[in-house]
């Protein structure tokens, strides 16, 4: 036997045991490091495993009902005298374009539209002395405004479609949904802004109505007009006021034509004495074109002063005070409960 090639062989064989070593340890430890995955974007498990959750708390707002709007239809007397049957979806938006300022927040809008589509069902439902042959007129005075499409686009102009869509959203975020109270819908009163509280119904018109009480509303400077001026001569002063009351005496200093007015818990004229006749913050208001019964008269002996706050009878929900709302974060449904005493929204059917 070759003894080199024994030893050669004896040599090899420590080596060749730390090679298997080796490789067992590759295998056992090192190789499966080269399959583990990378990194990347998580994915959707098709069967997610359940996971414990809170319990979900009952959405109590007010549900729109789709295409209801839709199906109601009202009879609407025209400008120019003519009977015309519109669904109430068009009509509230004619209405909303020309009752409130289309830039108004959102909530603001929605809010208008319940109670513009409100005062348009009871009219329906109980009927207009004025105009038995109509539900309602585009007279501002007796119904509400209302403003036909195309009167609207050019009014608003460039803004046009951005206004168009957001009153449409109103109209279809809020389809058929009431301000109601006991089940009834209210008279659904509104008007431009306030002086810092709106006035309870009884203390403009005498009558007590459940729903309509004074309440806080927030806004201010920011309104347009919201604080005016109107000045009379004092021959200016009282051929306006004879118009109404012909009995009314202004002989003597134009000092002593004015009593100490009575102010209600609004802070609006309750009453005042004017050339020896008493009458209501909202009768002076209405005969010498006043913007609101907020007024306080500096009379002197060339000319008389009425500084005026606000805008409107003050009874219900100011505008301008719902848009203040919403830019604080409250919806058409906490505005409208806002200014509408113990009021639910919903559909009536």
């Amino acid at each position: 036997m070759d003894r080199r090639w024994e030893t050669k062989q004896t040599e090899s064989w420590p080596r060749l045991a730390l090679m298997v070593g080796l490789a067992l340890v590759v295998m056992t430890f090192l190789l499966p490091l080269l399959f583990l995955p990378g990194e990347r974007a998580p994915r959707e498990s098709p069967d997610p495993l359940p996971t414990a959750t809170l319990p979900r708390m009952p959405d109590t707002g007010a549900k729109p009902v789709t295409g209801w709007d839709e199906g109601q239809t009202l009879r609407f007397l025209t400008a120019e005298g003519t009977v015309e049957e519109l669904t109430l979806k068009e009509y509230l938006w004619g209405v909303v374009a020309a009752e409130m300022p289309a830039s108004f927040q959102t909530e603001a809008l929605k809010a208008q539209t319940v109670a513009a589509r409100t005062y348009a069902y009871r009219q329906k439902k109980l009927g207009v002395d004025k105009h038995p042959q109509a539900d309602v007129c585009g007279d501002h005075t007796c119904c509400q405004a209302y403003l036909k499409r195309e009167q609207a686009r050019e009014n608003w102009g460039e803004d046009a479609g951005l206004y168009e869509e957001k009153i449409a959203r109103a109209v279809a975020e809020t389809d058929g949904l009431l301000c109601l109270y006991e089940g009834e819908p209210i008279d659904a009163l509104f008007f431009s802004s306030a002086a810092g509280v709106t006035s309870d119904a009884v203390e403009v018109w005498g009558a007590e109505v459940p729903y309509l009480r004074s309440v806080s509303s927030p806004e201010g400077e920011e309104v347009p007009g919201w604080q005016t001026l109107v000045t009379f001569t004092p021959e200016e002063f009282s051929a306006r006021f004879r118009e109404t009351w012909p009995q009314a005496d202004f002989s003597g200093a134009t000092e002593t034509w004015f009593s100490q007015p009575a102010l209600d818990p609004s802070g609006a004229v309750a009453s005042i004495t004017i050339g020896g006749v008493e009458v209501t913050g909202f009768q002076a208001r209405q005969a010498l074109g006043l913007r609101s019964a907020h007024f306080t008269v500096e009379p002197s002996g060339e000319l008389i002063r009425i500084f005026v706050t606000g805008y409107g009878h003050g009874v219900g929900m100011s505008q301008y005070g719902a848009n203040a709302l919403a830019v604080e974060g409250k919806s058409f449904e906490e505005i409208l409960k806002w200014y509408y005493t113990g009021i639910t929204v919903e559909n009536p059917e």
